[in-house]
């Protein structure tokens, strides 16, 4: 297969502010990608924006069975033709907006094979895919793992832990369902362009979800209203809700002059569920 650089100047593939485009180049650094999400052989991948190819070589260089692939530029799905036929069919490419696409139609048949999300995801729509993904109402969801690049200010949030400034309503909506760390960086140099931000790979894992577990969307509305004035004590921010937030905060045991960064996720799961009743 040509070098990915003369991909890229073949096809024109200027990246695109707009579409939030940096495309990664080095094959030994999206093989390291591909391997953190660990083995491939019996996966269909779900992937999101990959541009001119290299995340989806790296992808099938290490064994993936199949990707599925979703891209809004029409330049690279001339370009990824070449990944498709040098590895007989197994890349499938979609034109398209991934925020409105149902997933598992796309996909198709699995044949029993687990789904994993794997994405250097276009920063102008990264978080709000994850929101997507995280806030299904069906639980445990349909993907096995999301291994996504993000601008590593975006992954502290997605991994933060109370009482830091990074800890707000994406960590609460990804940790209440699912186990997330930050695997590594990934430099500003490895990309064409390099973007202004250091990125980093996060990996999340879908956990089973707590016969106990309040509503997903009766915890989001909790912590959206809780965060959405974060400065403000809890008393305050979540009157919001329409009720009177005092009861529901004194039979949670939370004081009523606490923030929302001050809460651990069961101390949001135990509130959600009182708004519940």
């Amino acid at each position: 297969m040509p070098p990915l650089r003369d991909v890229i100047n073949e096809y024109e593939l200027q990246a695109k502010k707009s579409l939030g485009q940096n495309f990664l180049t080095d094959l030994n650094l999206t093989s390291k990608i591909a391997r953190s999400a660990g083995d491939l052989e019996n996966s269909i991948i779900y992937e999101v924006g990959p541009g001119p190819g290299a995340l989806t070589r790296g992808l099938l260089m290490n064994g993936a069975s199949r990707v599925v692939a979703v891209e809004m530029d029409h330049r690279c799905i001339t370009a990824l033709s070449n990944v498709s036929e040098s590895y007989d069919g197994a890349l499938t490419v979609h034109e398209g907006d991934a925020m409105k696409i149902d997933e598992l139609s796309l996909i198709g048949e699995t044949n029993g094979k687990d789904i994993h999300i794997i994405a250097n995801l276009p920063y102008n729509v990264g978080t709000a895919l994850l929101v997507k993904w995280m806030t299904c109402e069906k639980w445990k969801p349909w993907f096995k793992s999301l291994t996504l690049m993000f601008q590593k200010e975006v992954g502290e949030r997605i991994v933060a832990i109370p009482k830091t400034k990074a800890y707000g309503r994406l960590s609460v909506l990804c940790q209440y369902r699912a186990d997330c760390k930050i695997l590594f960086d990934i430099p500003r140099q490895a990309f064409i362009p390099p973007p202004k931000v250091t990125s980093c790979i996060v990996q999340i894992t879908p956990r089973d979800e707590d016969e106990n577990a309040p509503a997903q969307k009766t915890i989001e509305r909790v912590v959206s209203a809780a965060f959405n004035q974060r400065r403000k004590m809890l008393r305050a921010s979540l009157k919001g809700l329409g009720v009177d937030p005092l009861p529901k905060l004194n039979a949670s045991s939370i004081k009523e002059t606490a923030r929302a960064e001050e809460l651990s996720i069961d101390d949001f799961c135990r509130l959600a569920l009182e708004y519940q009743k």
